[in-house]
């Protein structure tokens, strides 16, 4: 099979993972820590109002009607708290409602009792002492520093559609909203498997061996993009091991097998050959693209897939981006990642008949209108991705100063 186009590759890519999910089906029910990086299944709505109840946006006192009021009780205070107001009504509690003409200690967030008008901040007000007597220098305008309920959201308002990948952020909308769990697609489930005799996976290699980079890297790269890794398994460069890596019972309950190492032609790389024997399809053998040539994504035996990645650390995780990636989007239902044109600061020469695959950075990062590849970007080499912002993929003809080229963003910076 000839090399496939670069671009060609992640269509073919998302069209094997669109295929699984129609194969698979289903739905998961994930509690909130364990739901980044996964994908909405059906739209999330409110189930109260945002925020459920008024609150205080400031410390300071809380008054019904026009002053001067009456503080309820004696403020207490302490060089230790800055003569701030302690509250009233405990947490979860409903304060008392409050009469015109009267005035109450609040800090911020406590609930807003019934017949308040505004909030006074601390620094605008005057206690007048042994009175209880509380004026300000100017009148508060109505709902002054008080937060009503469902200034955010009404309940059963829309916060998150179905299809959308959970960050952070939307994991925090969802708790707010009073979810515990939430309905996500069900998760590709991912074998990695690890292969080389000369991996070493601590301390300093000595000539000949090499540091395990995949180990560490690949599962983050897996959670970012919604898979699930399933099982981890480390395995020299034997055909036998690399056979039963692929195709046995453990090995038949994940989706997908993501390996490393072992895609070239050589006598000494196994996962392509044992691949092959086992059947299935080949969807691209081999990718028109440097580093990462040797990738290759294929069926196997009970519609599982196997992505097969380069044993390079760079030329491997530009892999992820042109195959694992476009294939998990597409196994959650999710439209593929979108390339954008950027201007680049310097020429770029191509690499005669494939696309180039570099590791860029932002020349103005305050403004982000031109890229600039990074230093250190040889296959074997990290230091250039470890400062990269996003992918360039430079044409095989390479790039002018100042032209427009294809950028795509990292898939561990979030979409």
């Amino acid at each position: 099979m000839p090399e496939a186009d670069w671009q060609e590759a992640r269509r073919l890519a998302y069209a094997a993972g669109s295929a699984l999910a129609a194969s698979r089906g289903g739905t998961d029910l994930v509690p909130l820590d364990r739901v980044n990086g996964r994908v909405l299944a059906q739209d999330i709505h409110s189930l109260h109002t945002m925020p459920h109840y008024a609150s205080s946006a400031m410390d300071g006192w809380v008054v019904a009607g026009e002053g001067p009021w009456q503080v309820e009780g004696v403020p207490q205070a302490s060089a230790n708290d800055g003569g701030l107001p302690r509250p009233h009504a405990g947490a979860g509690s409903t304060p008392q409602p409050l009469i015109s003409g009267w005035a109450r200690a609040i800090v911020t967030g406590e609930s807003v009792p019934a017949g308040a008008t505004a909030v006074i901040r601390q620094e605008a007000s005057v206690l007048e002492a042994g009175t209880g007597r509380l004026t300000t220098l100017q009148a508060p305008s109505p709902g002054a520093d008080i937060r009503p309920a469902g200034r955010e959201a009404a309940e059963g308002e829309l916060l998150l559609r179905a299809g959308t990948r959970m960050t952070p952020g939307r994991i925090a909308v969802a708790a707010v909203g009073g979810h515990d769990r939430l309905p996500v697609s069900q998760a590709v489930r991912i074998r990695l498997l690890l292969t080389g005799d000369e991996v070493v996976t601590t301390g300093i290699p000595a000539p000949g061996q090499v540091r395990d980079t995949f180990g560490p890297v690949l599962p983050a790269c897996i959670e970012a993009l919604g898979g699930v890794l399933a099982d981890v398994l480390r395995i020299g460069d034997d055909t036998h091991a690399t056979l039963d890596a692929l195709d046995s019972a453990s090995a038949r309950e994940a989706d997908v097998v993501l390996s490393t190492g072992g895609t070239g032609r050589s006598p000494a790389d196994h996962v392509r050959p044992v691949a092959e024997e086992l059947g299935g399809t080949s969807i691209v053998g081999s990718v028109a693209m440097r580093p990462g040539h040797p990738a290759l994504l294929r069926s196997l035996p009970e519609g599982r897939l196997l992505v097969g990645l380069p044993g390079n650390p760079l030329a491997a995780l530009m892999a992820v981006v042109t195959l694992l990636e476009p294939l998990l989007e597409g196994a959650s239902g999710q439209p593929p990642s979108s390339a954008v044109e950027v201007r680049t600061g310097e020429a770029v020469r191509g690499a005669g008949h494939s696309h180039r695959l570099l590791p860029a950075q932002w020349s103005d990062p305050a403004h982000r209108q031109q890229l600039v590849p990074s230093e250190h970007t040889g296959s074997a080499m990290m230091r250039g991705l470890a400062q990269a912002d996003v992918v360039m993929v430079v044409p095989p003809a390479g790039v002018e100063a100042g032209a427009a080229v294809t950028c795509l963003p990292l898939p561990w910076y979030g979409r």
